[in-house]
């Protein structure tokens, strides 16, 4: 049994621990599955009276003291990767029967168990080709985790971040890096920090409040060249979400505000380079932005980063395309401390 069908099934009082985008995307689960949310609630120190959905946000002392800790099920529905507020998290779970719901970041494919079982071939495919114990251990609890939304399953996922970074990247090596998905350079200054011999970091940024950050940057750093254009797998124009935030993407039913953005693919912008490492952390479009390197990809072989968590089928889909792209990469998954399945990570390398 699923966690949805689970929580349809309980006789407990169901409350929510959170507010925000992530809420509504679960209450909407919620209400397909017919689960009534009680009550929301924030730590102790965050309650200032707001309201939710017409509900008052209650602390959690005041959730615990209305219902009993013993006769509620708490849904965390926010995501952070701050230690404090993680041990928050971890904390109420001590108390209480907590479940971390997984929805997608884009796109509205939800893991459930008709989802595996309409896609178990692939998905087993797709762990059948990582290449150390590790990398299956976290594939599969990842799995587990979002049938279940068992808190102390995501936490075993998680590995060290420098550690994963030493270990699956050859950081010596690299001397020209694309960087897809760079924020206000925060990679680019990373790769610069631990890459000796780096001499160029091709950065691309869609939104053009993180560009502008992100070109700052570069003016004080010349070995960053930023543009201002989405990847894609062919140069053009993309409707994008221009709500303003660090995770806006493509643009979705729901989104506050609508922009076109330039679109460009690496084996453009790339055609005279020869890249030993592309990072891909575009919200969503990790699979059009790896058809538009195919080229770069086959003649180089650079390393790659590609993130796995903002849709669903990511997971076992990214694995396959880039098996089939090259098979000569060996295959890495780890995941960074995160609450939920967040910064979930493919590591490509023939290296």
């Amino acid at each position: 049994m699923d966690l949805w069908k689970m929580l349809a099934a309980t006789k407990k009082t169901v409350v929510m621990y959170g507010m925000g985008n992530g809420a509504d995307k679960i209450l909407a689960v919620c209400e397909k599955y017919g689960v009534t949310v009680a009550d929301f609630f924030a730590s102790d120190g965050f309650v200032r009276g707001q309201s939710f959905h017409g509900k008052v946000v209650l602390s959690f002392s005041d959730v615990k003291e209305k219902y009993g800790a013993e006769n509620i099920i708490v849904l965390v529905s926010f995501a952070s990767s701050l230690p404090d507020v993680m041990a928050q998290i971890v904390a109420v779970a001590a108390e209480c029967e907590t479940y971390v719901p997984d929805v997608p970041v884009r796109g509205e494919t939800l893991f459930c168990e008709e989802y595996y079982e309409e896609n178990r071939e692939d998905i087993e495919k797709a762990l059948s080709l990582l290449a150390d114990v590790r990398s299956r251990e976290v594939f599969s609890g990842v799995l587990e985790f979002r049938r279940t939304g068992r808190l102390d399953v995501l936490l075993q996922t998680a590995d060290d971040r420098a550690e994963v970074m030493q270990e699956m990247l050859h950081l010596n090596a690299y001397r020209v890096a694309v960087d897809l998905g760079a924020y206000d350079g925060d990679t680019a200054r990373e790769l610069i920090g631990l890459c000796p011999n780096i001499k160029k970091v091709i950065a691309f940024e869609p939104d053009r409040r993180n560009y502008r950050k992100l070109s700052a940057y570069a003016e004080s750093e010349p070995r960053v060249v930023a543009i201002n254009a989405a990847a894609w797998n062919e140069n053009g124009v993309i409707c994008f979400d221009d709500s303003g935030n660090r995770n806006a993407g493509l643009y979705e039913k729901g989104a506050k505000r609508r922009a076109e953005v330039k679109a460009l693919t690496v084996d453009g912008v790339c055609e005279n380079e020869a890249v030993d490492f592309i990072k891909y952390d575009v919200e969503g479009s990790e699979r059009e932005a790896i058809e538009g390197s195919a080229d770069t990809i086959r003649r180089h072989r650079p390393d790659l980063l590609i993130s796995l968590y903002h849709r669903t089928e990511d997971l076992h889909e990214l694995i396959l395309q880039i098996h089939e792209l090259c098979p000569e990469y060996k295959l890495y998954v780890r995941r960074y401390p995160y609450i939920p399945a967040w910064d979930l990570n493919l590591y490509a390398t023939v290296k």
